[in-house]
């Protein structure tokens, strides 16, 4: 069965409609009366206005109290903002003078490279090429150095190879661009070389390891342990008097010699352009055939 409504509750909202227009036309009645009294010059003007901003001071200073708050979060919450992109800006401006400072290092240090390359002994005369060691494929049984120069630059096989220090090796293959360079340490070397104090002619001969010894050379030899060895210039290939290492003594009757070069820190090296004599290089027509 439908329960019945609360005592009153139809008068209740009549009465609650006129009580909000009331209301309404009060506030409208306060504001033009408000509005009026703030036109008025009168002393007696003066006083209402003043009692009425003095009642409803601390009401509007209440109010406005949540409103400067909100309004200083705001700004702080701004100037934080601010201060993040700044040191955002800071952080990136930092790490680009730090990329300046190592990239001017590694220039300096490739200056320095260049400079002790361009006054590495090698008084021979005709034109070299400087180029920089892009790879060192050698593994196992090949000791050998990729170059970032070829045929365009002038490099042809045979040619010698030095850095600051000696003798690193020779040009075995070209391409356009690059060209590989079989170090006087690989077992395939064979470098025609002079004893400089004593004059006397032999063979280093590579054998993979960091000291190649010496062939050929006469029973009464007088080889001593310190003796430079440069190049001979006999097979016509490598050019005469490029330091190649010092003898550093004997193993059961085999003489050591140890190079120049330190493998490890091989950046730039030189390209000696010399005439190859002794190269048979490959005929530009048809290959004729041996009797």
């Amino acid at each position: 069965m439908r329960q019945g409504s609360a005592p009153g509750s139809g008068l209740a909202k009549p009465l609650r409609l006129w009580s909000q227009r009331f209301t309404f036309l009060s506030l409208m009645m306060v504001a033009v009366a408000l509005i009026a009294l703030s036109k008025a010059n009168s002393p007696l003007a003066s006083r209402v206005r003043s009692q009425v901003v003095d009642a409803f001071a601390p009401i509007l200073a209440g109010v406005s109290q949540p409103v400067d708050a909100v309004s200083n979060w705001l700004g702080a919450m701004a100037s934080a903002s601010n201060l993040r992109d700044e040191n955002t800006r800071m952080l990136a401006e930092i790490e680009r003078i730090r990329a300046v400072q190592i990239r001017v290092a590694q220039l300096e240090a490739e200056n320095t490279a260049l400079r002790k390359l361009l006054g590495a002994p090698a008084a021979i005369k005709g034109e070299h090429v400087v180029a920089r060691v892009i790879a060192d494929p050698g593994r196992g049984y090949v000791r050998s150095l990729l170059i970032g120069a070829g045929t365009r630059d002038g490099v042809r096989r045979g040619h010698a190879v030095v850095d600051a220090r000696g003798l690193v090796g020779r040009v075995t293959e070209v391409g356009e661009r690059s060209a590989r360079v079989l170090l006087l340490v690989d077992i395939n070397s064979r470098i025609p070389i002079r004893i400089e104090r004593t004059r006397e002619r032999a063979i280093l001969a590579g054998n993979n390891s960091e000291t190649p010894r010496l062939l050929y050379l006469s029973e009464v030899s007088q080889v001593q342990p310190g003796d430079r060895i440069i190049t001979s210039g006999h097979d016509g290939v490598l050019p005469p008097g490029l330091p190649v290492g010092l003898v550093t003594g004997t193993d059961g009757g085999i003489i050591r010699v140890r190079p120049h070069v330190n493998w490890g820190r091989i950046e730039f090296v030189r390209i000696l352009s010399y005439n190859p004599k002794g190269l048979v290089r490959p005929a530009t027509g048809a290959h004729k055939r041996l009797p």
